[in-house]
């Protein structure tokens, strides 16, 4: 069971951590949620909500061959931006999340409830596969659920050095 968005910010203020977002598809969803939490400045640096693929490339470094070879909705894409956030706003972990909240926009080949988690720490960065069900709210919430989760299991793995 993923930790409550409190617990979360407890676990990275224990362990030492820092936490960046890079966010698409929800927009700034998991940051509000970091937000809400009273102490969360204590351990999370900002946020990036780049949703066009510019900004993608512009703010977080996504590599323009990225995108073109694999758009932004994948795992090469998820994990670049990832990495862009830990590396530019200079935390412990960076979690990002790309995909097609819809009702449009999908594809046989990327559905609509397609999104991909990204992870970065100084030890690797790596993203996950989702496909969630739903309509455009369900699958932006079922997105910043499993973009915390991740932080968690980040932190949950990450030593202090």
């Amino acid at each position: 069971m993923p930790p409550s968005d409190a617990n979360l910010i407890t676990l990275l203020r224990e362990r030492g951590l820092t936490l960046a977002l890079a966010e698409s598809c929800t927009g700034g969803m998991a940051a509000m949620r970091v937000t809400a939490v009273p102490g969360a400045s204590d351990v999370f640096l900002g946020g990036v909500v780049s949703y066009a693929n510019a900004a993608k490339r512009d703010m977080l470094g996504v590599p323009q061959a990225v995108l073109d070879a694999h758009g932004a909705v994948s795992t090469e894409c998820a994990a670049a931006m990832a990495e862009g956030a830990r590396q530019r706003l200079g935390a412990d972990i960076a979690v990002s999340v790309t995909g097609i909240a819809g009702p449009g926009g999908g594809t046989p080949l990327k559905p609509v409830g397609l999104v991909f988690i990204g992870v970065s720490t100084a030890a690797a960065t790596r993203a996950e596969r989702h496909l969630f069900p739903g309509d455009r709210p369900a699958i932006r919430r079922h997105a910043a659920d499993a973009a915390l989760a991740a932080a968690g299991r980040a932190a949950e793995g990450t030593q202090e050095t």
